[in-house]
């Protein structure tokens, strides 16, 4: 299965969101060009290369039909700090929020930002006079029509949002723009997050050269957090554009510096493994603007920087700066990504649209894959991600369908039918996370799976046990008969409950602590169908600090049944590893740790299936790539 690995062309996209430390988003009342050079040398010393800049639009458009000709000229002057380091930066037009505030032109008097025929045509010439005055310029990378646009105008009807994105790209277009361009929304539209705010991802993907997530979570669980921003990635991925992670950092007043480096490496080489190939961090440098909103009332907003305020580098760039080095050695332009065996399948449900479903089925499908895609990870499966609403890829050897309540009919028969060509498709229960229509809506599960469930209706069958023990009856992969996996129960009222079954034609493989059937596997033409009657992944997507969690070793022994190749792996679930391959034919391999200390392991390479090499030493939370070589 090939896994996208689209690209703008030229460099990769390596920088910072710039505001300087002289005024933040009133930077152009006070701009200092002696300062602001300072603040883009030390970031091109770093190996930065791109910058994401700011209209701030209550100072850039003081009248609804006029331009400021004085901020107009001190960004020029911008511009060209930029060329004389070799720098370039994506100008952002409707900039009415930023760091915990609205900030409205005065001229704007409430009207409807996405439906007020003529301030849509204010906000279409702002972006096409600012386009006209620096399209072409050498320091012009691309352009962003708003930042964060969803907390600025608030979500609105798709296909209004919609179609107020398209006249704005046409603005940008008409001036003869030829740079790409993109929306700013962070890409947290229905089809990434679960929540429809009306800014589809699908349908701004088709008007717009760039997907550019923005990623700032608060989780409970490290490893989860650690790869938070790369599912987004690949979730975003998924439409045929290339993906630049827009935004991510953290506040100083948030975390500490060591785990600041942490936290951005982590974010880096993981969201690289998962296909972003552009990375602007928020933000270039902290503030020392107390009495200034919003930092006066949101005051951990002063210390997003990659610097200090004075200009002293923090660990966060230094992280930056290795990652650089990185992508120039493996020469980033000319890497893919390493096909992969193994497909995450997203329910169509994701995406909403059906009717009398309940939004929280949305939700909790973002919740349930994230936590497998982390433990697919721990396997070194590498997966690949395929949307059941643009028809599940036909080229793997393994299907993961973690703790699924709902697939579309059609999309369970497309499972059956893989499996009967040759592949292995996995199945966890689930009966939902809430009372509407409990249980699962699954085509014809007695039959797909070889059994008879034994549910009773209305009622679910409550898991009792604190601790879910699943003892193998046969052997499956690694997993030896009479190894026992210990899980974390978790989940509500309504999810936290397995599935009672009668097996039929399928053969047991595993069974509860109460000697219940808890994994079954049938034949299924040249491939397997594979069942869990417990709700694993969701279980752990609802537990506090559980990774690395046993699911991962199931996945592995699926990955030996379906014969999933993995370029590289390693036994310690702490370290996940994958591959990148070069158009030469050079090919890395990438080892992330999870670990707060020092970790030796030693590769499994996937050509003779031994350890290749010598032991590979990596720091707490480290990162190595090495070059693979026969």
């Amino acid at each position: 299965m090939r896994r996208d690995s689209r690209k703008l062309s030229g460099p990769a996209w390596l920088g910072a969101n710039f505001w300087s430390r002289t005024g933040g988003p009133l930077m152009w009342r006070s701009y200092d060009p002696r300062v602001v050079r300072d603040e883009l040398q030390v970031l091109a010393e770093h190996g930065l290369n791109i910058t994401r800049s700011f209209f701030y639009w209550p100072d850039f458009m003081p009248e609804p039909d006029r331009i400021d000709e004085t901020l107009a000229e001190r960004y020029a002057d911008f511009l060209e700090a930029h060329a004389e380091r070799g720098m370039r930066t994506i100008p952002t037009f409707i900039v009415g929020h930023m760091s915990g505030e609205n900030w409205d032109p005065a001229w704007r008097q409430g009207r409807d930002l996405y439906a007020d025929v003529w301030l849509v045509a204010r906000q279409a010439w702002f972006a096409e006079e600012m386009t006209r005055r620096y399209t072409g310029h050498p320091a012009i990378a691309g352009w962003l029509i708003t930042n964060e646009m969803p907390i600025y105008g608030g979500p609105a009807p798709a296909e209004r949002v919609t179609s107020w994105a398209q006249l704005m790209v046409q603005a940008v277009h008409a001036a003869g723009a030829k740079e790409p361009v993109s929306v700013g929304d962070g890409a947290w539209g229905v089809e990434v997050t679960g929540v429809d705010n009306g800014f589809s991802v699908r349908a701004l993907a088709e008007l717009t050269d760039f997907v550019g997530p923005h990623v700032y979570r608060m989780e409970d669980d490290l490893v989860r957090q650690h790869h938070g921003a790369a599912f987004v990635c690949e979730l975003a991925g998924t439409f045929g554009r290339p993906v630049v992670l827009e935004e991510f950092g953290c506040s100083s007043d948030f975390v500490a510096d060591d785990n600041a480096a942490h936290y951005y490496r982590q974010i880096l080489y993981n969201s690289l493994l998962a296909g972003a190939t552009g990375w602007v961090a928020w933000n270039n440098t902290d503030f020392d603007l107390v009495d200034q909103p919003p930092y006066s009332h949101h005051p951990f907003e002063l210390h997003f920087g990659l610097t200090t305020a004075d200009g002293t580098p923090k660990p966060v760039l230094r992280e930056m700066r290795d990652f650089a080095r990185t992508l120039a050695e493996i020469d980033l332009a000319g890497c893919e990504r390493a096909e992969t065996d193994t497909a995450l399948v997203v329910p169509q449900v994701l995406e909403g649209g059906f009717p009398f479903t309940d939004p929280e089925d949305r939700t909790y499908v973002f919740a349930t894959l994230r936590q497998a895609y982390v433990s697919a990870r721990a396997a070194d499966l590498a997966p690949g991600v395929t949307r059941e609403s643009d028809g599940i890829a036909g080229d793997a050897r393994l299907y993961l369908v973690p703790s699924a309540k709902q697939l579309t009919a059609p999309g369970w028969h497309r499972l059956e039918d893989l499996a009967r060509g040759g592949a292995v498709v996995y199945v966890s229960y689930s009966a939902g996370p809430h009372g509407g229509q409990r249980g699962p809506w699954y085509s014809h599960m007695n039959a797909m799976f070889g059994v008879e469930h034994r549910l009773t209706y209305g009622l679910v069958d409550p898991i009792e046990d604190d601790v879910v023990e699943l003892t193998l009856t046969a052997d499956l992969g690694a997993l030896e008969k009479g190894t026992t996996l210990a899980f974390r129960a978790g989940g509500t009222a309504h999810s936290r409950a397995y599935l009672p079954v009668r097996p039929t034609t399928a053969e047991v493989l595993a069974v509860d602590g109460h000697g219940r059937p808890a994994l079954l596997r049938q034949r299924c033409g040249d491939g397997w169908t594979v069942l869990c009657t417990y709700p694993l992944e969701h279980m752990a997507a609802v537990t506090p600090h559980v990774n690395p969690e046993p699911t991962h070793r199931i996945y592995d022994a699926l990955a030996v049944l379906a014969g999933a190749r993995r370029p590289v792996r390693v036994a310690d679930p702490r370290v996940s590893a994958d591959v990148l391959v070069r158009a030469d034919g050079a090919r890395f391999a990438v080892f992330v740790s999870q670990a707060d200390a020092e970790l030796a392991v030693r590769p499994l390479v996937a050509e003779n299936d031994r350890a290749g090499g010598e032991e590979i030493v990596l720091g707490p939370y480290g990162v190595r790539v090495l070059e693979l070589r026969t």
